[in-house]
């Protein structure tokens, strides 16, 4: 292992790459207006602008994953941050919204490789005794990124302008660049350091080609249509569930496989992915719900609607170190029971919560959800990592990646059309079309309080899953 100075260094190095890839995600949401005036573009053509990045993050983030593991993942990472910078560069200096689009999958995949490899790496540089503690850093940087982005990007574009968004990536993703070549152990892989490329045996194309395919489609299918879910979508659905009959069918017989058929039948992972994705299907919901219930069901004004959104952020960024010390003392498994426990806790009171209450009443609970949500990710990360080998580092890191990303993808089309009827039942229409803006305070409340029930449950759902996981594990050990 490092030295404590250099563990730290490296941290630094592996923290600004996951504020780096969480800041790509967030803050081009906010200049989207702005740049459909500046292109004289539609909406549908400047949504293209997230969709990219989403894309090429999500079809992308268990494959690159497993070639760290295999080609060597400082190298990997290095040119996955030279990616996400050049890309920044090119998304400030583009001429036409298609070149901005091209250069956004550009910075999307560098960012695929930045997020699938800084988790794998803290599994070599950090000692075991403080893995939480790092995972629980990481996530604190993750957060603070997200909940950076839309305020940074909002202050940019009243300033200097929506070139400056992309911009500032540059001397970040520099820094980054310059902490990881410094400070990242070497490459220690069998036969990396001799390789001259991916030998046929090494790296499994098909795998590759069907997954990336498969989870574009299912990234489309969720994200097309703006709030509609029409035939296109449906199409899109079918092709994925499609494809990933394919690719299991494809990985059973490879050589190499992307993943392999074992990996997926440990209870603890299968447990852990699903879990990820079940959570992260509710935190998005907060996302969703949140701004049209603090704007329609309290009445409040843009700047405060704004300052109450920062409070959940604020609240997983600041629970991210101290709930990895807790993992670290008290054991992972433990604080991911402990987590789930706050998330379904929050979710309860806010699906009971009158209006009467206020603000107050919803940034308590939602602190809950929240800092439940830092708890469990914290813990859940170093589970999932634990006992992986060393060789299969960076693909898993990949898949608790890609189960985090689907399930928000999931989260804002599920929950969206959860708190979208609900509000319009109450509303009196039972038409899912109604446009919550204009819906009655009462309705939009009502729908508020439907959508956190379900969210409970869902997160109930996972605690099963855990615990069904645990039992299963215990039986084959």
């Amino acid at each position: 292992m490092p030295r404590a100075s250099s563990v730290r260094w490296v941290l630094a190095g592996l923290s600004l790459s996951m504020v780096l890839s969480s800041l790509g995600t967030s803050s081009a949401n906010v200049a989207l207006p702005t740049l459909a005036r500046a292109f004289g573009a539609s909406f549908q053509e400047v949504q293209w602008i997230v969709l990219a990045y989403l894309l090429a993050v999500t079809s992308l983030v268990v494959s690159v994953g497993r070639l760290g593991d295999l080609t060597g993942r400082r190298r990997l990472l290095l040119a996955g941050i030279s990616l996400f910078t050049a890309g920044s560069v090119l998304c400030g200096a583009a001429p036409a919204l298609g070149i901005l689009i091209a250069a956004r999958a550009l910075q999307g995949t560098g960012a695929a490789v930045m997020m699938a490899l800084t988790m794998a790496f803290v599994g070599e540089t950090v000692p075991t005794a403080r893995t939480g503690s790092a995972m629980g850093l990481l996530g604190t940087m993750s957060a603070i990124g997200t909940a950076l982005g839309p305020s940074l990007g909002g202050a940019l574009i009243s300033g200097p302008g929506w070139r400056v968004i992309f911009l500032l990536n540059a001397p970040l993703g520099l820094l980054a660049l310059v902490l990881a070549h410094r400070h990242l152990p070497p490459d220690r892989h069998r036969a990396a350091a001799e390789r001259t490329g991916l030998d046929r045996t090494g790296f499994d194309g098909v795998g590759t080609l069907l997954l990336a395919l498969t989870l574009a489609a299912y990234a489309l299918a969720m994200t097309l249509g703006h709030g509609s879910f029409g035939s296109l979508n449906l199409t899109l659905l079918v092709a994925a569930a499609g494809g990933a009959g394919l690719f299991v069918r494809a990985e059973s017989r490879a050589a190499s496989p992307l993943i392999r058929p074992a990996v997926l039948r440990d209870p603890l992972l299968r447990a852990g992915l699903g879990t990820s994705a079940l959570v992260s299907t509710v935190m998005m919901g907060t996302l969703v719900v949140g701004p049209f219930y603090l704007a329609r069901g309290l009445g409040l004004g843009n700047a405060a609607v704004g300052l109450a959104l920062s409070a959940g952020p604020l609240a997983t960024a600041l629970a991210g170190v101290p709930a990895g010390r807790l993992a670290d003392r008290f054991g992972a498994p433990r604080m991911t029971v402990l987590g789930l426990a706050g998330i379904a806790a929050g979710s309860v009171v806010l699906a009971l919560t009158p209006t009467a209450l206020g603000l107050l009443g919803y940034l308590a609970p939602l602190v809950v959800v929240t800092a439940g949500y830092a708890v469990f990710q914290t813990a859940n990360n170093t589970t999932v990592m634990a006992d992986v080998h060393p060789d299969r580092r960076g693909v898993v890191s990949g898949m608790l990646n890609l189960s985090r990303n689907l399930g928000l993808i999931t989260g804002a089309t599920v929950m969206g059309a959860v708190f979208s009827l609900a509000a319009a039942t109450a509303d009196g229409t039972r038409n899912m079309a109604t446009d919550v803006t204009t819906a009655h305070p009462a309705a939009v409340a009502a729908g508020m309080r439907i959508t956190f029930a379900v969210a409970a449950l869902l997160i109930l759902g996972a605690l099963a899953l855990t615990v069904a996981g645990r039992a299963r594990a215990r039986r084959a050990g």
